[in-house]
């Protein structure tokens, strides 16, 4: 009698500890991230009072099964459930949620990293990628020799900052000097041929800018004038004057000839860059351009050349960054350039369920989860980023409602095994009377 009374004990403190988990489900239902427990019971050891034995045919008895009585039951596992949540839209560009396996990692200087699926991130005064509870977002910043997009993924993780790090400063964008000017359009055939020295009027001229080393721009007029024609074709002389003060240019003139079908000759482009050397006040030396007229025309149509393919630009200084699907954080700088800031790492595991819950809706690593590997979102079988929003609570109302009706008629039912035993327990102290 006295069994059955531990037992509905045991049921009891079982059916607490469930209900304590579907508490902090329910608490945790707007949690950002949050993955919900879940408890499963297992019996405790039973107590034999006769075992089994076998048919015998000697004495021609059957065999018996043991015959036990249970001691209650005890918590088997709390897990948690690593299932993804629903998407939540924020429009935040901080913002991430992972779209399939990962956790982020996050960590202090002086501490171990953590993991999260919360992504609700923002930007520091120094430029540094933080959580809520400002630990660094972790990733990588060193680019690939000769890459200008790709990053160096074999080395040991750093905190992403927008602004700066040991290898460039990320609020200005280099200038870079211009190498190559593409041209595209059409040189009127019905211009008239000059056989002197041309007129404003017997030239198109063909405005565009180049840039040297230090960013200081240079306007610069190719003029064109039609020389020669004939059944077979025309010819055209282009230059680029020097200009005064300003910068001075060398193999900077040239003939071009077009087919009767107005196509270009491509045996007539120019094989020699344009070399400009600015000024001595402008503290550079010189820079060459190549220059392109391949996609150049000659019709009986209005003059069209433009510029089309020009490098090169001014320095510039970081407006804004957008973060993509592959983790890459790309600064928008006011000069129309574009660079790569960054990349964040995603953690991914051999047994996630077997994270450690820490508090912020951060995790570690245990003896059964394994060692975490560092990836690109979207490689290794980490899930990809969706920035501008966050991965909402996979808790489920219903079920945790289902659940808490179960478990409360469970502990109920477990202190009537209580209540009834101790009515016998006293109908068995009555006997004397």
């Amino acid at each position: 009698m006295m069994r059955s009374m531990f037992s509905g004990v045991s049921g009891l403190r079982a059916h607490q500890t469930k209900m304590d988990v579907i508490g902090n489900n329910v608490a945790n239902v707007n949690t950002v991230g949050f993955k919900s427990g879940r408890v499963t019971f297992q019996e405790i050891f039973s107590q034999t009072l006769r075992g089994a034995s076998a048919p015998d045919s000697a004495t021609g008895r059957g065999g018996t099964n043991p015959m036990q009585v249970g001691l209650g039951i005890d918590v088997g596992a709390v897990d948690t459930l690593t299932t993804n949540g629903s998407t939540q839209r924020t429009d935040n560009p901080t913002d991430l949620s992972i779209d399939g396996d990962g956790f982020f990692i996050c960590g202090s200087s002086s501490d171990a990293y953590r993991f999260t699926r919360a992504g609700n991130f923002t930007i520091d005064r120094l430029g540094n990628l933080v959580t809520g509870s400002g630990l660094y977002v972790y990733g990588w910043q060193a680019l690939k020799n000769g890459s200008t997009t790709e990053f160096d993924t074999e080395r040991p993780l750093e905190p992403i900052n927008l602004y700066t790090d040991s290898y460039r400063n990320k609020r200005i964008i280099p200038a870079k000097a211009t190498t190559r000017a593409q041209f595209s359009g059409n040189l009127d055939a019905s211009m008239p041929i000059v056989t002197g020295t041309p007129t404003e009027e017997q030239m198109f001229t063909v405005p565009v800018t180049v840039y040297d080393s230090l960013g200081n721009d240079y306007k610069v007029n190719v003029r064109f004038w039609k020389t020669a024609a004939d059944a077979n074709g025309s010819t055209w002389q282009w230059e680029i004057p020097s200009s005064a003060n300003s910068y001075n240019a060398t193999s900077a003139t040239g003939t071009i000839k077009f087919k009767a079908d107005g196509t270009i000759d491509a045996s007539s482009l120019p094989t020699a860059p344009v070399v400009f050397t600015p000024d001595t006040s402008a503290g550079t030396g010189e820079f060459s351009v190549t220059i392109d007229f391949s996609k150049l025309t000659s019709f009986a149509a209005d003059n069209s050349v433009k510029p089309k393919d020009v490098d090169g630009y001014a320095s510039g200084s970081l407006v804004s960054f957008s973060i993509g699907s592959d983790g890459v954080l790309t600064g928008l700088y006011d000069n129309g350039q574009q660079q790569s800031l960054g990349l964040i790492a995603i953690a991914t595991f051999e047994n996630a369920a077997g994270l450690q819950k820490v508090g912020d809706n951060m995790y570690v690593t245990t003896t059964n989860s394994g060692d975490y590997k560092a990836s690109k979102a979207g490689a290794n079988g980490a899930g990809s980023l969706n920035p501008g929003t966050l991965e909402m609570s996979n808790v489920d109302l219903s079920k945790e409602f289902t659940e808490m009706i179960i478990t409360q008629r469970g502990f109920q039912a477990n202190s009537r095994i209580i209540t009834t035993s101790d009515e016998m327990l006293q109908e068995l102290v009555s006997l004397k009377r």
